[in-house]
């Protein structure tokens, strides 16, 4: 094993991120803690903070890396639809299943506290947009009437819905949905929400 001295800064970031994933998918969200990383890693809690601000900011990093690694998930499950509403259903229900598959990553992208006042890195927000650029882009051809932050917002609203649906699923709630699957729920969903949308300009 390489000595402390042959790592850079970068490198030890990367090795911190990829034992706090380790720990993250074994231990869950309340398993991992700026101790247990750097003990992993064979270095001490100073020097991951010399990496990292805190452990909020690690986290931060760690939860980049869930949005891309979802991103590559919903690329590869929706590489092949066309028509838009097929291609929704198609990212809602791989959304949801992403949540099922890796729990621990979902929930603590939802879990993690961000002050009120505080505003999200730029490279961060970019990973976000890119997830909500797939519904941006999908939902444009249906109605060129609509401006750019009008489909911008729809498709966060359309995503925030999904993701409400992927909740009950996650918590174990589907009793409320009447005896209905996740697919019909989001099917539903997609279907009212165009109609909606095709209609709010004419």
């Amino acid at each position: 094993m390489a000595r402390r001295s042959d790592h850079s800064r970068e490198e030890i970031r990367e090795m911190a991120l990829g034992a706090a994933l380790t720990i993250l998918e074994e231990e869950g969200a309340k398993g991992l803690s700026a101790r247990k990383v750097a003990s992993a890693i064979g270095y001490t809690v100073g020097t991951l903070y010399l990496v990292f601000k805190n452990q909020q900011e690690m986290v931060l990093h760690l939860n980049a890396l869930t949005l891309d690694d979802m991103n590559e998930w919903l690329e590869s499950r929706s590489a092949h639809c066309s028509a838009p509403r097929d291609c929704l259903q198609t990212l809602a229900e791989a959304y949801i299943d992403y949540a099922m598959e890796k729990g621990a990553r979902w929930n603590l992208l939802f879990d993690s506290v961000v002050a009120e006042h505080e505003v999200l890195p730029e490279w961060y927000q970019q990973r976000l947009g890119r997830l909500f650029g797939r519904v941006e882009r999908m939902l444009a051809p249906l109605k060129s009437e609509h401006e750019a932050i009008e489909i911008e917002r729809a498709a966060r609203v359309l995503w925030a819905s999904v993701h409400g649906i992927c909740t009950l699923k996650i918590r174990h709630r589907m009793d409320l949905a009447g005896g209905q699957s996740t697919a019909q729920m989001a099917q539903m969903l997609i279907d009212n929400f165009l109609r909606g949308f095709a209609e709010s300009k004419k």
